[in-house]
């Protein structure tokens, strides 16, 4: 017997080791977060209103967000509705946790509907993933999140319905924006808005793709619903893919929410 009771002290004190006890109280010791449920918030609005959203975005206490100046292509019959056709706009994109969201959206358009038709439009795409160090910022304040979640799902409980909308982006060599602008609006697109970038690409990619990469880059964002995605897509690539002048990179990302700044 005391041979046996030895025997199991010592197995108990191996590396790995450890009593139902002792793993217990370790599990008690070490929160287990969820991932985050994150969102990728869109706001564009007239260049001189983006320190509006900027400022909204600060007293939410956003923590990540970014503005760029972009172009809008919308035709005049939609531009007092949504206010996307003007020539300056303002690309404001955010980091936000799902549940924070709806305040988000909802302050924004508080502070941007005294403008009247014509505010600007939002709209939120969810991510698949993030880098840690980022995550980590997002899980300190994921438990307060959650009794917000819990205590309110009113405001906030439609932002997980059905997608109805897709972002589609487009990547072109510059000055080829206006023309896949009219081929999208042939195929049942509204509007866009246009971002200046700068191409890059692996020489590996340029051998097999048989082009060369212009540095000037467009980047055309088409907000759509779902049903007219494929036919705007297709006529996109058709007219401006990597064969032709354009040079064109389609691809598309589902949009979970949409909401125009100035209408009640």
């Amino acid at each position: 017997m005391a041979k046996k009771s030895f025997i199991s002290t010592l197995l108990s004190r191996l590396p790995g080791k450890r009593s139902n006890e002792q793993q217990a109280a370790k599990d008690i010791q070490t929160p287990k977060f969820e991932t985050a449920k994150l969102k990728l918030v869109f706001f564009i609005v007239d260049w001189h209103r983006a320190n509006v959203v900027s400022d909204v975005c600060v007293e939410e206490k956003v923590r990540f967000h970014f503005t760029c100046k972009a172009k809008g292509t919308a035709n005049s019959e939609i531009l007092d509705l949504l206010g996307i056709g003007s020539t300056e706009k303002a690309l404001v994109t955010c980091l936000e946790q799902e549940v924070g969201v709806a305040v988000l959206l909802k302050e924004a358009r508080k502070k941007l509907k005294s403008y009247g038709p014509g505010a600007g439009i939002a709209f939120t795409v969810p991510l698949s993933a993030i880098n840690d160090p980022v995550l980590l910022i997002f899980k300190q304040s994921i438990l307060k999140n959650e009794k917000i979640a819990a205590g309110d799902a009113g405001e906030g409980a439609n932002m997980s319905e059905k997608i109805t909308h897709d972002l589609i982006m487009c990547v072109v060599n510059h000055g080829n924006s206006d023309e896949v602008m009219n081929t999208a609006r042939a195929a049942g697109a509204t509007g866009g808005t246009v971002i200046n970038a700068r191409g890059q690409a692996h020489q590996g990619a340029v051998k097999f793709f048989g082009v060369s990469v212009q540095d000037e880059k467009e980047i055309i964002l088409i907000l759509t619903g779902r049903e007219k995605k494929v036919s705007i897509m297709q006529a996109i690539c058709q007219t401006h893919g990597l064969n032709s002048e354009a040079q064109g990179i389609v691809f598309s990302l589902p949009v979970d929410n949409v909401m125009g700044l100035s209408m009640d």
